[in-house]
């Protein structure tokens, strides 16, 4: 059964549902509460799976308010998971301040192995995989262009997140600031019917991407700077 006074954090798939671990799927029917950050979509993994617990909404438009009322139930003896749209919760995702705020209080905290789209998508580069760095998404306007001249100097694998929307603009951006020839690798619906992996220069990405309308969920791995 699961532990009282606990925070589970419990991966979910970023695609098939054949992802999700049989450790994940019992300690979703065992919890008092599933915090999730959109009770649709964990309402349709939840049905799938068979699962009727209580959920509560939990995303980053509520979650400064949210976090003290869940504590306050994790410490007189509930238990509950806490779970993302797709994948692991804190990584480019809602969960970090509950998290921090469960440790600060003493309330035991358990991450379950399981999904990222992050790991693939390194995997699947076929770049360094010793060392790398993960930037998940890029700010949109204040301290982007900041963040994209540290890159010219950075050795280790770069890891992004990016919307099909703005896929192009980021591989023109870091094709300004570290050379058109850098090698980069684009993966998109990881573990879904239509992935796909496209490998190349900035330059050839910009131009693959620019007559192939991007579609999906991206991640965007960058070759490090060769010292």
């Amino acid at each position: 059964m699961a532990d009282k006074n606990k925070l589970y954090v419990a991966p979910t798939p970023v695609g098939n549902l054949e992802d999700m671990t049989l450790r994940a799927i019992r300690i979703l029917q065992e919890v008092d509460i599933i915090l999730a950050e959109d009770t649709r979509s964990t309402g349709f993994l939840l049905k799938h799976f068979d699962i009727k617990n209580k959920m509560l909404s939990h995303h980053k438009f509520n979650e400064h308010q949210t976090v003290d009322g869940i504590v306050s139930r994790l410490k007189t003896g509930e238990c509950a998971a806490l779970v993302s749209d797709a994948g692991t919760p804190g990584i480019s995702d809602p969960g970090f301040l509950l998290i921090r705020e469960c440790i600060s209080q003493d309330v035991e905290v358990e991450c379950l192995p399981g999904a990222t789209a992050l790991v693939p998508a390194l995997i699947n580069s076929g770049f360094p995989m010793d060392r790398f760095a993960f930037e998940g998404f890029l700010p949109q306007k204040k301290g982007r262009q900041i963040r994209l001249k540290e890159f010219a100097g950075e050795t280790r694998t770069m890891i992004f997140y990016e919307s099909p929307f703005r896929i192009v603009k980021i591989l023109t951006q870091l094709s300004e600031h570290l050379g058109a020839d850098r090698k980069a690798s684009v993966s998109r619906e990881i573990s879904k019917l239509h992935e796909q992996t496209v490998r190349g220069s900035l330059e050839e990405l910009i131009s693959f991407f620019t007559h192939n309308e991007p579609r999906g969920e991206f991640v965007l791995v960058v070759a490090g700077k060769v010292s």
